[in-house]
């Protein structure tokens, strides 16, 4: 058996979910403009430079969970699909899942943005196995705060290895394993993989590729 490890954010979607999320709750008129929109570029800043503190920007990210009922926030996040996500879901996205399933491989989606909002983006790619970060629930409403390890560039890591462990996995039950992603935050867990693909890479990413001779693909 072998192994196809999906990130999301501008791998799979032809833009970023989380960034998407918090704009769309901005012209929902959920959050104050004024007060969300220039943090969430801010922080969408940090990310693609490498720079981000996770914990910081999920403070930012998750509290806005944890003021709306969980109803509310599924009715908003059904508009979301339609109108943000389905759109930036490309033809060449499903097509490398579908081959890698086709294959008989384990396809998983990791990523760092959390489940509420990449588990209905990982049923509408037909992909069963999502590992992401983890909003808290009492009850079945968000606190506002991350439960566990956050799924973040080493961190992908570790939540990869304890969900295999979970599995009575580890790597050496695949012969093969693949991790596509266009991020610098990904190079550890792309460093692991027998076949890291660079998808549509920021810049650190494509040297990195292409010093180390790894595949460079675009599904734009």
């Amino acid at each position: 058996m072998n192994l196809a490890l999906f990130d999301l954010d501008n791998t799979l979607l032809a833009g970023d979910s989380d960034f998407q999320w918090a704009q769309f709750l901005i012209e929902q008129r959920v959050l104050d403009r004024e007060v969300y929109e220039a943090r969430n570029v801010e922080f969408y800043e940090q990310y693609k430079a490498g720079t981000l503190d996770i914990h910081e920007f999920l403070d930012f990210q998750l509290k806005p969970l944890s003021r709306h009922p969980r109803s509310q926030l599924d009715a908003w996040h059904s508009d979301f699909m339609q109108n943000r996500i389905l759109p930036i879901i490309t033809p060449a996205a499903r097509k490398l899942v579908e081959e890698h399933m086709l294959a008989g491989d384990l396809c998983v989606i990791i990523t760092a943005t959390n489940s509420f909002v990449t588990a209905p983006i990982a049923r509408a790619l037909k992909v069963t196995h999502l590992i992401a970060t983890e909003p808290e629930q009492n009850d079945g409403e968000f606190t506002g705060r991350v439960s566990g390890l956050p799924c973040f560039r080493e961190g992908k890591i570790a939540r990869l290895e304890s969900w295999l462990d979970e599995h009575n996995l580890t790597w050496l039950s695949f012969l093969e394993s693949w991790f596509y992603s266009d991020s610098l935050n990904d190079l550890p867990l792309l460093k692991k993989v027998t076949h890291p693909v660079a998808v549509d890479p920021d810049a650190t990413l494509k040297a990195h590729a292409e010093r180390n001779g790894w595949p460079i693909i675009s599904l734009r």
